[in-house]
């Protein structure tokens, strides 16, 4: 009896394995066909009726992608909190009170998002709560005004510039130490681990204020009591991405002294500096209890469930042959179950920006992720003006398909638009 070759039994199992996956296809097209054939139209939505299409999203939690979907309990609370007047500055404080309960923090306040976060918090640092100073701003004469960059320049690095603050660029703790002058009014830092507890005690050595920029450090959630552990000044979170909060929000945590003056630069206050920066009762009730709902949400079955989505997608991707997978979590932010797809690019013809551009081009959209960036102002520079480390290029020998912002309906749609796309790719390429 012929034994079959390896290859050929590595795709046998493959296909077994997604059977069911391909039955459950076949009979969605089939009613789809018939839903058709009567002339049932698609269903409207407020964007479709603008002539805007939906987005299958793949690739996360992006800004240009509107972020995350809200926790129900999120958007419950907005919708209670659009019946009612309230004054603002009232409101802050008391959402201050109630953030410092839950974090550990000394105090909070919500921004609009992790950049609104950062202007604020270099406000604070350079005008502090006088008056004065708060309506110089951006004039910076007579002020301490120096932002050390750790790690250097960053696409965000404007939402501290539009403050009159002057970047300073470091790389490592030893250049930190050497950059800091008399005119240095804040550190700015993205960096974790190690590298951060170092950062942060060269900052108390110094006296400096330091904000820690982890737009996408939730979850865990945990992370929002870690840094008040860690004795950090400042912290900001996306509250739009992870959060599962208003997509226009973030939170800013951190010693209260210096939140009470980000708070005195930042809206409703008339003649501040970051004023443009405002934020609703909605976007504070709202991401108020995100935060609440996080401490109650069991991130474990998350995952499983996240995971589970992921796992159909690439049981159905391999049965295309030549095709490998792995699931993995990120440890650096954006903590969901991640999905990598790859290939021979060089032998099919077939590269990953091909795949990626065939995804946005059709119907229904779909959004993954792989070396482009469509929401960055093209002429952004990023990082220090040094030679890149060896290996550091960014590559796109794969793609990303980010877990927590599939939907469960969607899975089978991206699976077998997936599969449809790299099996003709594979069919050809040209013989070896």
């Amino acid at each position: 009896m012929p034994v079959m070759p390896d290859s050929s039994r590595r795709n046998f199992i493959r296909l077994a394995a997604a059977a069911p996956l391909l039955g459950q296809i076949f009979v969605k097209n089939v009613f789809a066909s018939a839903a058709s054939a009567v002339g049932k139209s698609r269903h409207q939505n407020v964007y479709t009726r603008l002539g805007v299409k939906t987005v299958i999203n793949c690739r996360g939690t992006w800004t240009y992608l509107s972020g995350s979907l809200e926790f129900p309990e999120v958007q419950a609370a907005q919708r209670e909190a659009s019946e009612h007047f309230v004054n603002m500055f009232e409101l802050q404080h008391a959402a201050s009170r109630r953030l410092a309960e839950l974090t550990g923090a000394e105090a909070g306040m919500v921004t609009s998002g992790a950049a609104g976060a950062m202007a604020s918090a270099t406000a604070a640092c350079m005008a502090g709560s006088d008056s004065k100073h708060i309506w110089q701003l951006p004039d910076i004469t007579g002020l301490k005004h120096e932002v050390i960059m750790m790690g250097g320049r960053s696409a965000f690095d404007n939402a501290i510039r539009l403050t009159g603050a002057k970047l300073v660029l470091a790389d490592n703790p030893d250049e930190l130490a050497a950059a800091i002058s008399d005119n240095t009014a804040m550190i700015y830092t993205t960096h974790l681990g190690e590298d951060l507890e170092k950062e942060n005690a060269i900052a108390k050595k110094f006296k400096i204020p330091m904000l820690l920029d982890d737009a996408a450090g939730i979850p865990p959630i945990d992370n929002i009591k870690l840094y008040a552990k860690m004795g950090l000044d400042m912290y900001a979170f996306s509250g739009g991405k992870g959060l599962h909060g208003p997509q226009c929000s973030g939170l800013l945590l951190g010693r209260r002294d210096l939140i009470e003056s980000a708070m005195l630069n930042t809206s409703p206050w008339e003649g501040a500096v970051c004023r443009a920066m405002k934020v609703g009762k909605e976007e504070i009730i709202g991401l108020l209890t995100a935060v609440e709902t996080w401490f109650k949400t069991d991130l474990n079955a998350l995952n499983r469930e996240w995971n589970a989505r992921v796992e159909r997608i690439a049981t159905l991707v391999k049965t295309v042959p030549g095709i490998e997978t792995d699931i993995s979590i990120p440890k650096d932010g954006n903590r969901y179950p991640t999905l990598h797809i790859s290939w021979d690019q060089e032998k099919w013809g077939y590269t990953v920006k091909d795949c990626v551009q065939a995804l946005r081009s059709g119907d229904p959209v779909i959004e993954v992720a792989g070396a482009d960036n469509p929401s960055i102002v093209p002429a952004v520079r990023e990082g220090n003006p040094k030679p890149k480390r060896k290996g550091s290029a960014s590559g796109s020998s794969r793609l990303e398909l980010v877990s927590s912002t599939i939907q469960p309906h969607e899975v089978l749609i991206v699976g077998q638009r997936l599969r449809k796309l790299l099996s003709a790719a594979q069919k050809a390429a040209p013989a070896a």
